[in-house]
């Protein structure tokens, strides 16, 4: 059985299926961590555009 840490409280947690809030231990670290992202706590980083913010390329051939 593979067991993980809730990535909210760091309890221990079984990776099965019978647990539905996996990777969470429990409803309420589920919540915090919606709630976080709702609140724009967390950011996926942009990848790097290779036109420039009028269209064209970086280098100015375009």
């Amino acid at each position: 059985m593979v067991v993980v840490n809730c990535p909210i409280c760091d309890k221990k947690v079984a990776w099965v299926a019978e647990n539905r809030y996996r990777p969470f231990c429990s409803e309420r670290c589920k919540q915090i961590d919606l709630g976080a992202w709702a609140n724009d706590e967390y950011r996926v980083p942009a990848a790097s555009d290779p036109d420039g913010p009028d269209g064209s390329d970086a280098m100015g051939a375009g």
